[in-house]
């Protein structure tokens, strides 16, 4: 007896068990796909889904590269932190006149709470005569004539 015919009779046990489960799948699950097969509504969508195969492929193809790309970026540490230092830079001379406004503010509210002055019809003429007022009620009548615009 020759060595293959030797290995086919070992193999045969095996191959014979494999067979049998692969007939009980395909008994098993032909009758439901070969029933949905034959419905109309089924035989369209995949004639569609074949017709769009070529631009299937395209699209595939181009969301594979933007997810290895967005792996690499998401996995890149120095990409990460060059990113992370860089809107840290961006955002702190924001944050520090942030900062500065809100001091101004509260200092603001601070000294008026402590003073009980009341400013009559002359402090108001002399008040306007100071430059920052000016400059506060010419950004004012510039941003309301900005609205005004836009309402048209």
């Amino acid at each position: 007896m020759s060595k293959t015919a030797v290995k086919n009779e070992q193999q045969t046990p095996a191959v014979e068990e494999v067979n049998t489960a692969a007939e009980a799948v395909e008994t098993a699950v032909k009758p439901d796909v070969l029933d949905q097969l034959l419905k109309p509504e089924v035989q369209e969508a995949l004639t569609v889904l074949v017709d769009q195969l070529p631009r299937l492929s395209e699209m595939m193809a181009l969301l594979t590269k933007t997810y290895d790309l967005a792996e690499k970026v998401a996995n890149d540490r120095v990409l990460i932190d060059d990113t992370v230092g860089a809107l840290k830079e961006v955002v702190k001379p924001i944050e520090e006149k942030v900062k500065g406004y809100a001091s101004a503010a509260i200092e603001a509210n601070d000294r008026a709470d402590q003073s009980e002055s009341t400013i009559g019809l002359f402090g108001m003429v002399k008040l306007l005569k100071d430059p920052e007022l000016q400059r506060m009620l010419r950004f004012g009548q510039a941003y309301l004539d900005i609205l005004g615009e836009r309402k048209k």
